[in-house]
C-alpha cells in the first residue's frame, strides 16, 4: 500500500498501546544502578506507558543470564504483583535445541508475570521460511501471549527482516498477538500493516522505527528505545493524539528531532545517548553506558541539551 493510500487512514482519537524499551543505567564506578532503573520502571508505567525490559535499550545482548534474571525480579518489584510488561528472551551465542533455549527464557519471563519477546539469532539467517514458522509455532504454543521481533541488522547483527510470506506465516500464529518491526523502514512498516489489515486486524505491529515515531499515524502502536528517553513526554504525545488535539503536532517533531538526534550513526550507541540524555535531566547517577557498547563524542551532552530544552525541560 503507498504512503497516499494509507494516508486516508490516518485520523485522530486511536488509542495507542506505547511501550518504552527501557534504558539499564549504571554508576560511575560500572555497577548497575538499581534504583535508577526501578525509578525509569515506575515512572514509565505511572506515565501510562508499558516497561519493556532485557530489550536492546538494556544490554540484554551484554548481560549475563543472572543479570537479565536479576533485571526481571526488579521490575516486578518495582512494579507490583499485577502491573505487566514485556521482556527480551536473548539467545544469541547460546548452544543447544533453539526451541529449548527460546522456551527456557520466556519460561523465566512468564515465573516472574511478564510477556516473552523474542529476539532473533544469527542461526536464522540460514534458515527458510518454513524452519522459522515452525520454531515460532513451536516456541508459542507454550503461552497465551509472546511478541515477535523484527530487528534490522543495523542494530545488531543478528537481527532480520522478514519477507511477507514469513511475516503473514507469523500473524497465523494465535498466541503470537504482535511484533515488533525495526527496519527504520516507512515502506516496509506500511506493507505490514496492510498485512496486518488483511490478515488478521487484532495483531498488533510496534513500531520500532525511532526515525519515523509518526507511524502511528498510519495504524503502528509502539516498542521504542527512544520512548525511554523521556516516556512521560511521549505518553502526553499519545493523549493529544487520542484526543484531536493539534498540539500534538509540535511535541512528536520535538520527540523526533531528539530521535533524529540520538539514532543518527552509529546506530547502537543510542544507548549512550539516553544515558547522557537521562543523566542531563538527573534522573541517573552517571552518563555511563554499559562498556561493551559504543559510544558518542564528549560534546553529546550539548546537542542532547537543546533537545531537553526543546521539549520543555529546565536544566
Amino acid at each position: 500500500m503507498s504512503i497516499q493510500a494509507r494516508a486516508d487512514l490516518r485520523t485522530f482519537g486511536r488509542k495507542l498501546e506505547g511501550m518504552a524499551a527501557c534504558l539499564l543505567p549504571f554508576e560511575e564506578d560500572g555497577r548497575i544502578a538499581r534504583e535508577a532503573f526501578q525509578d525509569a520502571v515506575r515512572r514509565t508505567e505511572e506515565a501510562g506507558l508499558k516497561c519493556a525490559v532485557n530489550m536492546d535499550t538494556g544490554y540484554a545482548n551484554y548481560l549475563t543470564e543472572e543479570e537479565r534474571k536479576d533485571v526481571l525480579a526488579w521490575t516486578r518489584e518495582a512494579l507490583g504483583p499485577d502491573k505487566p510488561f514485556v521482556a527480551g528472551v536473548f539467545v544469541e551465542g547460546l548452544e543447544g535445541d533453539l526451541v529449548d533455549l527460546y522456551r527456557t527464557g520466556g519460561d523465566q519471563i512468564a515465573e516472574f508475570g511478564g510477556t516473552p519477546i523474542l529476539f532473533q539469532t544469527t542461526r536464522f539467517h540460514d534458515w527458510n521460511g518454513d524452519e522459522i514458522l515452525k520454531l515460532y509455532a513451536d516456541v508459542c504454543q507454550n503461552y497465551d501471549s509472546v511478541l515477535g521481533f523484527e530487528l534490522g541488522k543495523m542494530f545488531a547483527p543478528n537481527g532480520m527482516i522478514y519477507s511477507e510470506e514469513v511475516v503473514r506465516g507469523l500473524m497465523g500464529i494465535p498466541s503470537l498477538k504482535g511484533m515488533k518491526h525495526s527496519s527504520l523502514s516507512r515502506g516496509e512498516e506500511l506493507k505490514r500493516l496492510a498485512l496486518r489489515d488483511e490478515v488478521r486486524p487484532d495483531f498488533r505491529i510496534y513500531t520500532g522505527n525511532d526515525l519515523g515515531i509518526d507511524m502511528i499515524e498510519y495504524g503502528s502502536d509502539y516498542l521504542l528505545g527512544l520512548a525511554a528517553f523521556c516516556p512521560e513526554k511521549f505518553a502526553e504525545r499519545d493523549r493529544l493524539w487520542e484526543q484531536g488535539d493539534e498540539a500534538y503536532h509540535e511535541l512528536n517533531d520535538a520527540l523526533q528531532y531528539l530521535g533524529n538526534v540520538a539514532f543518527r550513526e552509529d546506530v547502537p550507541a543510542y544507548k549512550h545517548s539516553c544515558a547522557v540524555f537521562q543523566h542531563l535531566l538527573g534522573r541517573i547517577p552517571s552518563s555511563e553506558p554499559h562498556p561493551m557498547c559504543p559510544r558518542r563524542p564528549e560534546w553529546e551532552a550539548g546537542v542532547l541539551s537543546d533537545c531537553a530544552k526543546r521539549l520543555g525541560y529546565s536544566l
